[in-house]
């Protein structure tokens, strides 16, 4: 029996990116920014040993991806779209969980990303999913002047720092 909401959303299998699902991201990028990345850009991320790309698929479409750096203590989100025709239907919260099963108490405790401050779609699904607005980035972007919010998802296991860190008095001290 389904449960009311259920028909809206969409299983997709997610798994690591290969060189041919490059065309269905270059697509979906295209479709989803003012200022898209060029392929050129997806492949110098890429090439670094602490980026990592994943996407989304239905049968053989890939309806949405992710790229993040692994560092230290924290994931980076990098890029992250689903396809516009695909939205709402669950796909960007099964990356998103896939991204936070991968978080653990004793090592990576946190996510974070930059958001456009005029892409409140993105601002307002990253909060539904427990990400937190921590501050503004001014001038972030190399393509416009427009000023950034950075994102961060903490492990519950650090939660108390977390809410510490982001005290404007300590950010002060810092």
């Amino acid at each position: 029996m389904m449960t009311p909401g259920e028909s809206t959303q969409t299983r997709a299998h997610i798994r690591w990116m290969i060189r041919r699902d490059m065309e269905q991201v270059l697509g979906i990028e295209r479709r989803s920014f003012e200022f898209p990345w060029s392929e050129n850009d997806f492949l110098q991320c890429l090439r670094k040993r602490n980026c990592i790309g994943m996407v989304a698929e239905r049968g053989e479409a890939i309806v949405g991806f992710m790229i993040y750096e692994l560092h230290k203590t924290r994931l980076h989100i990098m890029n992250f779209s689903v396809d516009p025709l695909c939205r709402r239907s669950g796909i960007g919260k099964q990356m998103a969980d896939k991204l936070v099963g991968k978080l653990s108490s004793g090592r990576r405790t946190r996510i974070s990303l930059e958001v456009r401050e005029t892409n409140l779609a993105a601002q307002l699904f990253f909060r539904q999913i427990g990400f937190r607005a921590t501050s503004v980035l001014r001038d972030f972007y190399d393509d416009s002047t427009e000023d950034a919010y950075l994102m961060q998802y903490c492990h519950r296991s650090d939660e108390a720092a977390f809410a510490v860190e982001s005290s404007p008095i300590h950010r002060m001290a810092g």
